[in-house]
């Protein structure tokens, strides 16, 4: 297992999530990485903080989104960042978070948070239309499939966190 330096973005290109993970592998659906509890991470400029919750994260290909698949954590199952398409520079996984994000909580439930942020930032930071529509098409998408748990967001994980909980 190698490391990978994820480097989230805000647009068009302010820091925000930086931390290290460990590649477990790929599938059909994306690289798959481990951040395990205790990790050390910082959001923007802020101090470092360590991780309470280890999780797996599945980075695709093409999708706008990246997402988080959680063991232990008390409220979210699944947490999916939307933003632009995942770009990767050797070891550097980089992507520019678009603020909205798709949870799916231990209940079932699923939820988009954000929006008011969202229509913020789009004013604030001139997002372009394009920008804008892909968002929002990536966030209804990845609703469906975590509404109706198809994959990644169905048993496409189970096998990444066994790697994970065993390292």
């Amino acid at each position: 297992m190698s490391d990978v330096h994820v480097d989230e973005r805000k647009w068009p290109d302010r820091l925000h999530w930086q931390y290290s993970a460990q590649r477990l592998g790929s599938d059909e659906h994306g690289i798959w990485l481990c951040t395990p509890a205790g990790t050390v991470a910082r959001r923007g400029t802020q101090p470092p903080l360590e991780l309470q919750h280890g999780f797996v994260v599945c980075v695709p290909d093409t999708e706008w989104w990246i997402a988080e698949f959680y063991w232990d954590h008390p409220w979210h199952e699944i947490y999916v960042n939307v933003g632009t398409p995942p770009q990767w520079e050797g070891d550097r996984m980089t992507q520019v978070d678009l603020d909205l994000d798709v949870v799916r909580k231990v209940d079932g439930s699923v939820a988009v948070l954000d929006e008011d942020e969202f229509a913020e930032h789009q004013i604030a930071y001139e997002y372009p239309d394009d920008l804008i529509e892909s968002t929002r098409l990536a966030t209804r998408r990845a609703v469906d499939l975590l509404t109706y748990s198809r994959e990644p967001f169905g048993s496409a994980s189970q096998r990444w966190i066994e790697v994970a909980r065993l390292r």
